[in-house]
């Protein structure tokens, strides 16, 4: 029943606390137990939280007997990036400089799953400063490179590499990431689990490390799209804490979506072709086809011209080195594990308020453009990466799907969901719409799901 209870989903473990099979304190041995063991080989644990966890537990197993039964994540264990402060333990930023950094609060998102009965059993690891300056190797980071369950010569995707690895990996049930420009969606693509960045400002990120402040949001990385709605509704809301909160709360009613023969789905057909890694391209292809055959209405449309993937470097360069201006100046950035990262860092201190400013507006007039777009479509499709995982030998270089920089340039919600494989690794579709829409989202890939079984496949652990 063990390797069953790893890979289930929410619902799935939630049922069996109401019918007894399995306490929460039982469950939160085996996964914990699990995390212990495998979260290093993986290179996915910073931090283990067993014995807070346990408590907790027996407190949830104390409810159920009672039935007082506080929602679906009730006694659900999971894991955390380690950038979000969690009161009175290390939380490291993936970096040895902030080795011994301990904080005395919780940050929101942990404080919001904590009152719902769900079980933080670990912390997990990251690439170092979320790539706070740039990196171009899988190994920046202290705890050496996310490796990927499907194949640990490859990597698992940053900067969310310990959540991709231990979800995927069947460690913790479910992982809240975080992403600046591409790291919820890169580490669920390459990891084969379901991820969702959230419209910018609906979860607040107080207590999470801060990389780019206009860019910056927590989500969750999960076995499946509807875990995702559950895990969000637990997490979203309105924090004064957070100055850039949208104080707004999702609600997760898959039941309320739109008629699917109702919508247009803008994609480009040069992604999934020219764009695409030819090993990759036959999964691609089959995947738009389950899209049409739910009813959804493809259509070809073209991303508006903007120099994407520079606005976002520009920005969260500039506003990265703002907030690592003490590690620079100190000369403490020179303990980073990439120096290539470390040189970005210092480099990010001489940009040019002009600059920075003029890439503030451009991205104004991405996010007008992208509300022109949306007056005929309604969500747009595209590859979640072109290909499967890199090498972990290998320097990251490869081209990024342009939806990825531009929605996050937009503030705009994305899924990215587990399509099939290519040389035996998986790969995913993204699907990015309106701000506040992961409702519409989450009911596609759901859909979705329920025709296909990417998401239930295992790898060889």
């Amino acid at each position: 029943m063990a390797d069953d209870l790893f890979f289930a989903t929410i619902p799935e473990l939630n049922a069996k606390f109401k019918t007894r099979e399995i306490s929460a304190v039982e469950l939160t041995k085996l996964f914990s137990q699990r995390l212990e063991t495998l979260g290093p080989q993986y290179n996915a644990l910073a931090l283990a939280l067993t014995k807070d966890a346990l408590k907790k537990a027996k407190d949830v197993d104390a409810d159920i007997k009672r039935e007082r039964f506080r929602g679906p994540l009730q006694g659900i264990p999971f894991g955390a990036k380690d950038l979000l402060s969690y009161a009175k333990y290390p939380t490291t930023w993936g970096a040895k400089p902030y080795a011994t950094q301990v904080f005395d609060y919780t940050a929101t998102a942990l404080a919001k799953l904590d009152k719902t009965g769900a079980l933080l059993i670990g912390k997990l690891a990251m690439v170092e400063l979320a790539g706070g300056g740039g990196y171009r190797i899988a190994g920046a980071s202290m705890f050496g490179p996310g490796l990927n369950p499907w194949n640990k010569d490859y990597w698992s995707g940053g900067s969310s590499s310990g959540p991709g690895s231990a979800v995927a990996a069947g460690l913790v049930p479910f992982a809240l990431g975080s992403e600046t420009s591409g790291s919820i969606i890169t580490p669920s693509a390459f990891c084969g689990v379901t991820g969702l960045r959230p419209t910018y400002g609906l979860v607040s990120r107080y207590g999470a490390m801060p990389l780019a402040w206009t860019l910056d949001k927590i989500g969750p990385m999960c076995r499946s799209a509807e875990d995702c709605g559950m895990v969000l509704d637990a997490i979203s809301g309105g924090d004064s804490k957070d100055p850039g909160s949208a104080k707004k709360t999702f609600y997760y009613t898959p039941e309320y979506h739109r008629d699917f023969k109702a919508l247009r789905i803008g994609f480009a057909a040069a992604d999934f072709s020219e764009g695409a890694d030819p090993a990759a391209r036959p999964a691609f292809e089959q995947a738009l086809s389950v899209l049409r055959g739910m009813g959804l209405n493809l259509v070809e449309t073209k991303l508006p011209e903007f120099p994407y993937g520079a606005l976002v470097n520009l920005i969260s360069h500039t506003e990265g080195a703002s907030v690592f201006e003490p590690l620079i100046v100190s000369g403490q950035v020179d303990e980073l594990a990439d120096p290539k990262q470390a040189v970005g860092l210092r480099a990010g201190l001489q940009i040019p308020a002009r600059d920075y400013l003029r890439a503030q507006r451009v991205r104004t007039l991405v996010q007008d453009s992208f509300h022109k777009l949306f007056a005929d479509l309604d969500v747009l499709v595209a590859p979640a990466r072109y290909g499967p995982a890199s090498r972990i030998s290998e320097p990251l270089d490869a081209g990024m799907p342009p939806l990825i920089p531009a929605g996050n340039l937009a503030g705009l919600p994305a899924l990215s969901f587990p399509c099939g494989f290519a040389n035996g690794l998986p790969v995913a579709l993204q699907i990015c719409g309106l701000p506040f829409s992961e409702n519409q989202l989450i009911a596609i890939a759901r859909e979705y799901q329920t025709r296909t079984d990417w998401h239930r496949r295992r790898p060889p652990v």
